[in-house]
């Protein structure tokens, strides 16, 4: 099972590698792993997606606390978050395949990005379902490229 943590953290030199540190340390795999600043520019969010069951997470939730640094972990289970990733991939076109990944960009609100001869560079945001299916889509044309960002996260609130 994936989890996603969103853990708040002091923005100093070395709270990454004591993190990451932990979870090699424990024999944790980290799916993906996204830093970046916050409204508070001596705090940092970091939004971590880990595989385990629910005692698995709760370890880890535990020892993150613990961690010099380490203000906040939050377990986001499903409903209770918002979240998207980015990704940037370059796609084989031709004359005749061009208009229909056209399309399918258009259907997923994808953005071409940079136009060359032979290929697109597009940009597509969303939630990871979303993202797969793109990918998915956009495979029989040939993918050249790709990068992901890594999902970043923020809790459903109504205040």
């Amino acid at each position: 099972m994936r989890h996603t943590l969103s853990v708040l953290v002091e923005n100093k030199f070395g709270v990454l590698t004591r993190i990451a540190g932990m979870f090699s340390g424990r024999g944790f795999n980290i799916d993906s792993l996204n830093v970046g600043p916050t409204l508070d520019p001596a705090t940092s969010r970091m939004t971590i997606v880990v595989r385990g069951d629910d005692r698995t997470l709760d370890q880890v939730a535990k020892l993150l606390q613990k961690l010099i640094d380490v203000i906040e972990v939050q377990d986001f289970r499903d409903g209770e978050f918002v979240d998207r990733e980015l990704v940037l991939m370059r796609v084989g076109i031709t004359g005749s395949t061009r208009a229909e990944v056209m399309q399918i960009c258009d259907i997923f609100r994808a953005k071409i990005v940079d136009v060359q001869p032979r290929n697109f560079t597009i940009e597509v945001a969303g939630n990871e379902s979303k993202i797969n299916k793109f990918i998915a889509l956009m495979e029989p044309f040939g993918i050249a490229a790709l990068t992901r960002t890594g999902k970043v996260a923020l809790p459903r609130k109504s205040d």
